[in-house]
């Protein structure tokens, strides 16, 4: 898996032309069902934008693609959920992965749209969550909303440490700068995440606080 990861990196860094295409369909068959869970994304990303970083690649069209590309492969997804409905999750090859089905439902059922939202950064669950929500027949315009404000935050944070990372080092600041650079954008993101996590399941709680105080 490591070759094939830098074997996909000096490609994207020798034929610059070809970067936003390569990153939209890495990032469409990580959220295609069950592909997803063979596709290095992350690493992949990672390595992506340190080369936006150091100015190789340009960053607007690596977003682009990125975020188009994951959110046509979670719409693909989905819709297989709805037109196959829950007999898609008892067949090959999806019911060898019984575990991860069966997370992504509860997941799903717990917590609705947010777990479409957050499903895109869960790796074991992430490339069934879209599946189990045409499954279970969430709407469709609202699976969108969903799906297209994960992308716009996803695609982003996953090229943040590398492009934070190439930049320090293109710095070169002074007294470790870099590093701090580095730790700074890194903190920023996880509190972004944090922030996001608790303000999508927040509602879910007191809903069902409010639940338990009536009985």
């Amino acid at each position: 898996m490591a070759d094939f990861i830098e074997q996909v990196r000096q490609f994207i860094e020798t034929h610059q032309e070809w970067a936003g295409l390569v990153t939209g369909l890495l990032t469409l068959g990580e959220s295609l069902v069950l592909v997803g869970l063979f596709v290095p994304a992350t690493a992949l990303m990672l390595a992506t934008g340190g080369l936006v970083g150091s100015g190789t690649l340009d960053g607007g069209t690596v977003l682009a693609w990125g975020i188009a590309g994951a959110v046509i492969g979670d719409a693909i997804s989905y819709s297989l959920g709805r037109w196959l409905g829950p007999g898609i999750l008892r067949r090959r090859p999806l019911n060898r992965q019984r575990q991860t089905v069966a997370r992504a439902r509860l997941f799903f059922h717990r917590y609705g749209f947010a777990s479409v939202v957050l499903g895109r950064f869960l790796g074991p669950i992430r490339a069934i969550i879209p599946t189990v929500a045409g499954v279970m027949g969430m709407p469709h315009a609202r699976f969108q909303l969903a799906n297209v404000l994960s992308a716009l935050i996803w695609m982003p944070v996953m090229l943040a440490p590398g492009y934070l990372a190439a930049r320090g080092m293109e710095d070169g600041l002074a007294g470790g700068g870099g590093q701090v650079v580095m730790l700074v954008g890194t903190g920023i993101s996880v509190m972004l995440g944090l922030w996001l996590l608790a303000a999508l399941l927040r509602p879910r709680r007191q809903s069902a606080g409010a639940r338990r105080a009536k009985i």
